[in-house]
């Protein structure tokens, strides 16, 4: 069987035992599950894993999806039927007819289909599921945000740390097998912390300082707004360290979003001076341009850029191609394989550099469509919720939360192939996925806001009682 099925004989165990875990702690779980997500890439730097990650984070998703299926102690009625699920079912049917797609002429081979159907459907089915199941609670909620909080600013930090004190050794590995060539650009250095690449960092850790500083603004507790605002701090910093320039796009789309969900005039008048000043800082002027990071983020408002001009020349060639393939290259070979002599070879070994080039070269031009009206009906759903649907202020903040950072990964995939990495698809559409959810469960939120005013008022008054008592003995000594 090989040193793959050794591992997976060897894995039996381990599987055994999450299954157990899973049915016994499904809360638990599934933090975990989010926890692998977020650092699996950086674990695969430093570790050699015998098997593909996607069976170390697919497998306890779908069995973890099996338990809440087929879990008897199910109390709570979920309702699934949401315009996100059809859409999301509507791509799903898309791919599944990929299968009869024979533009290459090569051979069906059903293990590259099924593989692919896992990274470009699945996941965001299981995201979906996993989410609207477990995460329907305030309590919960918080704890997926504060999680996000916390493990974006270990990313900030180790960018910093690789910033300060350089590559370790397994990073430098990883550079010299090729990664090199797009992370040391002429003396530009862009740091990728524990992400996949630096274009991957720079986007989701874009995506997650919007999130992060509209949360600091909505949430009504204290703690969580140091929190959430140290969170947007590092990672505005390591949106920065990152180099990519597609990440000051995630950033001010995601923000001009908010402008618009946040209806007040309040909030809109200084983000749109502090933005227009940073976009000017940045476009309109040299200053700062002996920091190396500051001036390759410049570059993003220079329509000369040469990175620019290569990608628009792949995308020119790339029409001419598939032209005559609208449904694209297909999922259903394994594309390495195609013959050096064949027409669509070009098509394969062409940089695609954006998410939506990629499903343009696998699933032409109708699969671009249906993946770019998923995601804005997607959002378009998610921005009429929040506007018109939710009357609590705590739940629109959160609504604006997720829909303001959907929307900047999605600017991010439009210019770098970043949407299908980890962790981006359980963060962004798992968080869509709460917004379509906020709606049935107003009234907990409800609850939970005066039960966290009730505790604001009781240590409002302990802490006025204990001041008092103070007094009166400090009378008492002074007599």
């Amino acid at each position: 069987m090989g040193v793959v099925g050794y591992a997976l004989v060897c894995l039996i165990p381990a599987m055994i035992i999450g299954i157990v875990l899973a049915y016994n702690h499904t809360g638990t779980f599934f933090w975990v599950i989010f926890t692998i997500n977020y650092f699996i890439m950086g674990v695969g730097r430093y570790v050699d894993i015998p098997i593909q990650i996607s069976a170390i984070t697919f497998g306890p998703q779908l069995a973890l999806l099996m338990v809440m299926i087929f879990n008897p102690n199910r109390t709570e009625e979920t309702r699934y039927g949401t315009p996100m699920l059809i859409v999301l079912l509507v791509w799903t049917f898309y791919l599944f007819t990929q299968a009869f797609n024979d533009t290459c002429q090569l051979p069906f081979s059903m293990s590259d289909w099924l593989l692919n159907m896992t990274f470009y459907s699945f996941y965001f089915l299981l995201a979906y599921f996993m989410v609207t199941k477990l995460i329907r609670t305030p309590q919960r909620i918080m704890t997926f945000l504060r999680l996000w909080a916390i493990f974006s600013i270990l990313a900030g930090i180790w960018a910093w740390k690789q910033k300060t004190f350089w590559f370790d050794e397994w990073e430098w590995r990883w550079l010299a097998a090729g990664a090199m060539r797009t992370h040391i650009i002429g003396g530009s250095i862009r740091y990728f912390s524990f992400f996949s690449d630096a274009a991957n960092f720079g986007c989701c850790i874009a995506s997650s300082a919007v999130a992060f500083y509209i949360a600091a603004i909505t949430t009504p507790l204290r703690k969580d707004k140091l929190l959430f605002i140290t969170a947007g701090v590092f990672s505005t910093y390591g949106m920065f360290t990152s180099g990519t320039r597609s990440g000051i796009f995630c950033f001010l789309v995601g923000i001009a979003l908010y402008v618009i969900l946040s209806k007040s005039i309040k909030i809109a008048i200084p983000v749109i001076i502090c933005g227009s000043l940073f976009v000017s800082f940045l476009a309109f002027t040299k200053i700062g341009d002996n920091n190396i990071l500051i001036r390759r983020m410049r570059t993003a408002f220079n329509k000369d850029d040469a990175s620019l001009s290569v990608r628009d020349m792949n995308k020119k060639a790339l029409k001419k191609y598939l032209q005559d393939a609208p449904f694209g290259l297909g999922m259903n070979i394994n594309e390495a394989t195609i013959p050096a002599y064949h027409k669509y070879r070009v098509v394969y070994e062409t940089s695609n550099d954006s998410t939506y080039v990629f499903f343009w070269q696998r699933t032409g031009i109708v699969g671009v469509i249906f993946f770019a009206s998923m995601n804005i009906i997607i959002l378009t759903g998610g921005c009429i919720i929040t506007l018109f649907r939710l009357r609590s202020q705590i739940c629109q903040g959160i609504g604006a939360i997720f829909c303001c950072a959907f929307l900047g990964i999605n600017a991010g995939g439009y210019a770098n192939h970043i949407m299908l990495q980890y962790p981006n698809i359980i963060l962004y559409y798992g968080g869509m996925a709460i917004v379509y959810l906020l709606p049935s469960i107003q009234g907990k939120f409800d609850s939970w806001e005066q039960e966290m005013n009730a505790q604001k008022e009781e240590k409002k008054r302990i802490r006025l009682e204990k001041k008092k008592q103070s007094r009166v003995k400090d009378i008492f000594n002074w007599i």
